[in-house]
């Protein structure tokens, strides 16, 4: 089991238990943060956004096509930043215990 700690959108800080092989939105979703993942992880929705602290960018997997075109197109509704990913394309390892990630604003 690894850890997610997770600033909600009211600023509240909440440490999440997370299992290792699911992505990140799945324990986000479960844990009714605010993440909905409507689409169900297909990266198609954009409703798992999150911010990703900065001392954790260099250990996550580089953002594939999908997920940069998707980002794209939710940045005309929601403010990105350089931590900007989406949950759905996380995935939940032993490496990323501790990871810190604030839930963007809702689309």
């Amino acid at each position: 089991m690894s850890e997610l700690r997770v600033i909600g959108r009211d600023g509240s800080e909440r440490r999440l238990e997370a299992f290792e092989g699911g992505a990140v939105m799945d324990t986000l979703r479960d844990a009714a943060t605010g993440i909905l993942g409507t689409c169900g992880g297909a990266c198609s929705c954009g409703t798992c956004h999150v911010y990703v602290a900065p001392e954790w960018l260099d250990r996550l997997p580089a953002k594939g096509e999908d997920e940069t075109m998707m980002l794209e197109a939710i940045g005309e509704l929601v403010p990105l930043r350089a931590g900007s990913r989406l949950a759905c394309q996380l995935p939940m390892t032993a490496a990323l215990s501790g990871l810190v990630l604030e839930i963007a604003p809702e689309l």
